[in-house]
């Protein structure tokens, strides 16, 4: 560990910003095949319901086999993730991910594809998890604000670019066709990252024992700030998928606006945080993850209650009001993510952030059962009940923004050390 905080590449040299900026943009491409594999699920319901004869609640069960299998393998990789070179251990993931989506592409029957999300889940749920443990292991706390945008415009390149083009193959080459996307793009991503990332193993000088594994994995919940912090992770990511995945079906059976027309909704915020993403984590830096976080989840509250009251208005209004909304809700994950990697001491960083992960892939799920719950159609065709999750959403929201000054960083919790 060199006296910046970075780890050492190769032997007698750090880093340059030059290779610093490779290593974040493969991080935030790898990321990218695995947001787009989550996304591209729900767009493809009705090539799915017709190529298997089945319904729309069986597409849902493929989609929640992916996040429940997520979040259990990030549980899981508490017990090992410290364990290895954070290199070798996303390359190994990366690897069985993208033999995954060949499997999804290739799957015979339905019951196939879901052993295939599923596998795909397990393997997605860990990656992000290793990813948000190199930029803590790699760059300094008060860049990471910054380096977590970078990443974080993986969200935007999935809306813009990954999950339109998704959609558009499975249009005119079946739905098996962003699958072999999916592979197509992941097989250079991974070689690029062999040769470009360093060896990321200083937090290894101190190896645990295996018989101390499982005991540390239930100390890493005994941690008051830990929990507090798995609490802010599981609320925010709550909050958002109260609102977030009834958004399209909302605006086609109620506002009337075409399927084909909500892709320029979805490319319009998606736009918009391609902009703002790396900014917001640069304004993080500069004032702090707590108030940033703050700010943006108020910011937020808005639109999510405008977006589920929304009466009708022209399409053009939508796609107009749509970049605020997607900037206000990805943009308070930026500060959380930054905010993250700074709870757990080092050797505890890549076992939190795989926890955390699974937090939060537990609390999209449950943001979207209990969201779904609350939802009836009425004898119209028209979606009831969406407003409440507005509310909701805004609850929370408030209770998450109350919450974050409980969540300290682990060396503002460190005793002071008296000096001669």
């Amino acid at each position: 560990m060199t006296a910046a905080g970075l780890l050492i590449p190769a032997p007698g040299s750090a880093l340059t910003p030059a290779r610093e900026r490779l290593v974040l943009w493969l991080l935030a491409l790898t990321q990218f095949t695995v947001i787009m594999d989550f996304m591209v699920m729900m767009p493809l319901a009705p090539q799915l319901m017709t190529a298997f004869s089945i319904t729309p609640a069986a597409v849902s069960g493929a989609v929640s086999a992916y996040a429940w299998c997520a979040g259990l393998s990030g549980l899981l990789a508490v017990m090992y993730i410290d364990r290895f070179d954070r290199k070798q251990l996303l390359l190994w993931m990366f690897a069985l991910f993208t033999l995954s989506n060949l499997a999804c592409a290739l799957a015979p029957t339905f019951e196939v594809l879901i052993a295939s999300r599923a596998f795909a889940g397990v393997t997605g749920g860990v990656l992000g998890a290793i990813i948000m443990a190199i930029i803590g292991d790699l760059i300094p706390a008060d860049r990471r604000g910054a380096a977590t945008g970078v990443v974080m415009t993986s969200f935007s390149m999935a809306a813009v670019a990954g999950v339109p083009t998704g959609v558009m193959l499975a249009a005119h080459f079946g739905w098996a066709s962003p699958f072999y996307l999916l592979v197509v793009l992941s097989v250079p991503v991974w070689l690029l990252a062999a040769r470009a990332l360093p060896a990321i193993d200083g937090h290894l000088g101190h190896p645990v024992p295996l018989k101390a594994v499982l005991p540390n994995l239930v100390a890493l919940y005994r941690v008051p700030n830990h929990l507090r912090a798995f609490l802010l992770s599981f609320m925010n990511m709550a909050t958002g998928m109260l609102v977030i995945p009834f958004i399209s079906p909302v605006m086609v059976s109620n506002l009337g606006i075409a399927p084909a027309e909500v892709t320029y909704v979805y490319l319009a915020g998606g736009v918009a945080t391609l902009f703002t993403a790396r900014r917001i984590g640069r304004w993080s830096d500069r004032v702090g993850a707590h108030k940033v976080y703050r700010y943006m989840a108020l910011a937020s509250a808005v639109p999510m209650l405008f977006v589920t009251h929304m009466p009708a208005m022209p399409l053009i209004a939508v796609i107009l009001f749509f970049p605020f909304f997607m900037t206000a809700v990805s943009g308070r994950t930026i500060p959380l993510q930054a905010l993250m990697t700074t709870v757990p001491e080092p050797a505890r960083r890549g076992g939190f952030l795989s926890a955390n992960s699974a937090i939060q892939s537990i609390g999209s799920g449950t943001g979207a059962l209990l969201g779904g719950m609350t939802l009836h159609t009425d004898a119209a065709g028209h979606i009831i009940g969406y407003g409440l999750n507005g509310w909701l959403a805004a609850g929370l929201t408030v209770l998450s923004v109350l919450w974050v000054g409980r969540v300290r960083r682990a060396v503002d919790l460190k005793p002071a050390v008296a000096t001669a």
